[in-house]
């Protein structure tokens, strides 16, 4: 799916350096944020012994029970997965 945005401003400055130097700057945090929520995943994978994708699968079918550490897992999962999705859009995007 293609989108197009269009952006208009009254000022005198140039938008476009602008905008992809904010690009960048969200980029640069998503990163931070992904390296992040990793970290939480992998502490969560050594405690408890499995990958996430294991525990992914064994939560959503019952397996698990609603213990507040698998809660927050399946929370920082969720959010990792998110955050791969913001970036790859923002990494794919073209300025013109």
């Amino acid at each position: 799916m293609s989108q197009q945005v269009r952006i208009t401003s009254p000022a005198s400055v140039p938008l476009k350096p602008l905008i992809e130097a904010a690009l960048r700057d969200e980029a640069r945090l998503l990163e931070w944020s992904i390296r992040r929520t990793l970290e939480r995943l992998r502490h969560f994978e050594t405690r408890y012994g499995m990958p996430s994708e294991e525990f992914e699968r064994r939560f959503q079918i019952g397996e698990l029970d609603d213990h507040p550490d698998f809660i927050e897992w399946f929370g920082e999962l969720t959010f990792y997965r998110l955050l791969l999705a913001q970036r790859d859009a923002l990494l794919g995007a073209e300025i013109q």
